[in-house]
Formats: C-alpha cells, structure tokens, sequence
C-alpha cells in the first residue's frame, strides 16, 4: 500500500484522514500530532470536570457537505429546555464532574448572544439598532456616527489595509469605537499596518446596510428563507462536551478504519530529491528523531515551519516563509460563585446568568480582548453547574512577550484584577480556582512577508505530493468548515489523480461568504 502522512490531528488533518480512508483502500494513513489531544486549536481542555473551549466555536456552516459531515459524527440533538439541561444534568453528574461514558456523543442547538463591552456599557454583536444602543452611545456620538457613515458611503476608500475595509463599511466613527482597538489588540498591529484580505475573510458580508437588511429580513413575509450573513446567525450547534468531543468522536472513526494516530510526535523535516518530490519526513518522539518514507503528504502544520524543515528551498519562497507573522493566544479560566452581570434578557438561564457566549471586550484601559462564559456554551462543561460560573479570559499575545513568558500565578493575577477593574467580579477573593492554556500560532496573521505569499504558494503547488490544508497549513483565517473544505479537495484530487492544486488553494476566497465558526 501507498503511505500517506498527515501532519496535524487539528479539524484539516483528522477531516483528510477520514475522507482519505473511506474514499480509497489504496492508502495506508498515518496522521503525526504534536501534541497528547485531538483538535488542534479546537480541543477541549478538561481542568478539575470543568472544560474550556480554546478560543470559542460555533458550528455553522452554509455549505451541505459540512453540516452533513458534522451531524454524521456528532447527531443533531436539538434545543433542550431549561428543564430539560437541569434533569439530564443530574442523571451525569459525577464527582469530577459530567462523565463523558454518560453524556450522549450528540450536538446541542445553541443560542447565540455575544455583547461588546465599551466605556463601562454592554453592546449587542453584530451592533444592532435597539433603543439600547443609541442610549448607550449618547445623542452625541449617535450624530457623530450618523453623518459618519455617510460620509463613508459617499465617498469610498480605496481598500489597502484593514482600516480602510472596516471605514468603507461602518464609518470613521463606528470604526474608532468598535473596531480600531479590539483589532489593535488582536493582531498586536494597527488596523492600518493590516492586510484587507482578513476583514475579507472574515467579514465579507457584514455591515451597517447588512445589519439594516437583515433587521427588516426579520419582519418581512417569507423571512425564514431570507439569506443571513454568518456574524448575524442566532443559532449555532455545539457539543455537548466542547468542540474537542467532535474531533475525539473523528479520530475513533479514523482508527476504526484502519488508520493510525500518534501522539507527541513533532514533525522537524521534509526530504526532497531532485525532481523536488517529497520522499521521507523526520519526526521527533520522546527525544528521538524518526525518519519515515511516504508517497502522499498532507500539512496542517505552520507553513513557516514546514517550509523552514525542507531541503533546496529557494531563497525567496525560503525568505516569505521565514517572515510569517502569527498571534498567539492565552487564556486563564476563572471559577466564580457568580458574576456581577444582570440578565436583562428574556433567555432563561440556570441561576439567572446572563445568556452571552463571549463578550469582545474594547474598553483601551485593559489588555482583555474577549472573555467566555462556558456555562452558556454547554451546560455540560461545567461540574457544578447550579453554584459556579466558567469563564474563561482570553489575550492575544506573541510568543515570547511578557505576558507568554509570566509564570501562571502572575498572569492569573493580572487578569483577575482587569476584570475586577471592570467590574465583572468584586474582588480577586471570588475566585474559586483558575487555569492558565497557551496555544501557539493560533492565528496566522496578515502583514510583514505576508504581502507575498503568492509567491510563496506557486512554490508550494511546484512540490507534486504536498498538500497544505487547513488555517496554519495555508496561513489563512480560516473557520472550521473552511479547514475542512482544504480537506474535502486534497482529497478528491489525490483520489481522482488531480495534478492541479488550484482549488484547494481557492477555498474562502470566494464572494460568497461561507463561515462555520467565529472568533
């Protein structure tokens, strides 16, 4: 049988080892994985029976073939009541919390509400034109918006940064408010130094008109097959147990079929011969290299490390690849007894929390960039649903930094005085617990050598048994359901004998806008 090696056991790799495995028996399929779990940046991580989801996914997709693959996997269990969560919930309740043995391997149908929390003051995400809004805001800064964005639909930038993508579609005013310092702290870059090709990806269809389209969507005939761009969805699925369940659940599937997976296996290098023919990768194990043959390769890796593990890379295509710039990501969960937030809405939760799943977090005086309420992701993430609150706090940092290199304790400090700060909790005695997670190059990021990564992509495409997939794997931002799609294609050309890598290259950049998940 021919090899195929898959780097990466994150939703791009574990999605091209399942889809190679049933769509062909001419493969043996070995997927490598860095580190001990499942889903790359969509694991879950289990601390003391709670679970955080790292960085927070709802499972959306406006492509068939997704959905279908996802509800296969994990079945769609519906919305449970509130009376529903509270029985079942007893029936898994264990000592350390929901026994995975008992909790059905299903997804939940999920309500979605995200806020912005801005000068002390909650706002609905996307912004929306509620009384509420407009009061918040102020009469002034409402005007000032107001003649803003007209301005900006009279006069249109021409689109060379993400300041000029985010002022076309919102205004100067809406941008300073909304967009500039979130995005500041984000990428760690001002709107201005960043590409527009991620506010393209990531929020093609959103904007003020898009917002006032889908607002009279809502009370026109007919609106329940009105088109709904994915950042106003109300509705997501999820996991019962976080997203880590799902690529669990895959992985089983993989070895149930005959493929294998190793753990804690990093992948250092890749050997060309002449005819710039992938032949064998090494991989590092325990302190030990290993170096195997393949015939097929499929990365989900960081290209700039993939590329940087290569023999007789050129030296331009070598240069990009070394210059890719990433964000990397911390967050620190914090156990409470409550949080100092009313539920002004009418969703009924347990205990009365508020309903929010995240909340992005623009207030300049603090590092925060967004922080999770995991309660309200699944009800069964939690141990002790009835008398804790989950959160989890998440900063966007590079590695390295002075944050990334403070030890648990110290950061765990920093972040819970930001948030008695704002007011979430009263004191740093209300914490109950915390755990600190760090996830490196969770986000590829768009600018230094970025601006020529085409360059950088014909030379990927010239290696004939190469496949890139997925976010790392392409250096894009890509949802869930877009890693897949990465997937889906390698796929069909390996099976069908497809040279050209076109396609799985073309994946999210088309017009149409398909997102499965947002963060």
């Amino acid at each position: 049988m021919k090899k195929a090696y898959i780097i990466g056991a994150g939703p791009a790799g574990l999605t091209a080892a399942y889809e190679l495995l049933k769509q062909s028996s001419e493969y043996e399929v070995i997927v490598l994985e860095e580190s001990d779990a499942m889903g790359g940046i969509s694991k879950t991580v289990n601390y003391k029976g709670n679970r955080m989801d790292m960085g927070g996914h709802r499972f959306f997709s406006k492509v068939p073939e997704v959905n279908e693959w996802w509800n296969n996997m994990l079945p769609l269990q519906g919305s449970p009541t509130y009376d529903d969560i509270v029985l079942d919930r007893k029936m898994t309740l264990t000592p350390g919390g929901p026994d995975p043995e008992k909790v059905d391997k299903v997804m939940l149908r999920r309500h979605r509400v995200s806020r912005i929390y801005y000068n002390k003051k909650f706002f609905d995400y996307p912004i929306s034109f509620k009384l509420e809004t407009f009061t918040n805001l102020g009469l002034i800064t409402d005007i000032q918006a107001g003649f803003s964005y007209i301005a900006s639909v009279i006069h249109k930038r021409k689109e060379n940064s993400l300041e000029d993508f985010y002022i076309n579609r919102f205004g100067r005013k809406l941008y300073s408010i909304f967009f500039e310092y979130y995005t500041e702290n984000l990428w760690g870059r001002h709107p201005r130094e960043i590409a527009p090709d991620w506010g393209a990806q990531r929020a093609k269809g959103l904007s003020i008109a898009a917002i006032i389209k889908d607002v009279f969507g809502k009370i026109l005939p007919g609106n329940k097959n009105r088109k709904v761009e994915t950042s106003l969805i109300e509705e997501f699925s999820y996991p019962k147990l976080g997203p880590g369940q799902l690529w669990d659940v895959t992985a089983e599937e993989i070895q149930k079929l005959g493929g294998t997976i190793l753990k804690n296996c990093k992948v250092t290098g890749f050997h060309k011969d002449e005819n710039n023919h992938i032949t064998s990768l090494t991989y590092e194990t325990n302190g030990e290299q290993i170096t195997v043959e393949g015939d097929v390769f499929i990365s989900s890796m960081p290209i700039k490390d993939l590329v940087a593990g290569m023999n007789d890379v050129p030296k331009k295509p070598a240069e990009i690849a070394a210059g890719l710039p990433y964000r990397d990501y911390m967050t620190v969960g914090i156990l409470l007894p409550k949080l100092n937030l009313k539920n002004k809405t009418k969703i009924k939760t347990i205990n009365n929390i508020v309903p929010d799943c995240w909340v992005y977090v623009q207030d300049r005086s603090v590092k925060l960039g967004r922080f999770q309420i995991y309660n309200n992701w699944s009800p069964y993430m939690i141990k002790d649903l009835e008398n804790t609150v989950w959160i989890g706090l998440e900063y966007f940092v590079t590695e390295g930094d002075e944050h990334w290199t403070m030890p648990d304790e110290q950061f765990t400090k920093f972040a819970v005085d930001e948030i008695v700060s704002m007011g979430l909790i009263d004191s740093p005695k209300d914490v109950m617990d915390s755990h600190v997670e760090r996830v490196k190059k969770a986000y590829p990021a768009y600018f230094d050598t970025y601006k020529e990564i085409d360059t950088l992509v014909d030379y990927l495409k010239t290696i004939d048994n190469l496949y890139c997939v997925g976010r790392n794997g392409q250096h894009r931002y890509n949802n869930i359901d877009h890693s897949m799609m990465t997937s889906f294609e390698t796929v069909k050309n390996i099976v069908n004998g497809v040279s050209s890598k076109d396609n799985i290259w073309s994946v999210n950049t088309e017009k149409e806008y398909h997102e499965g998940n947002s963060k």
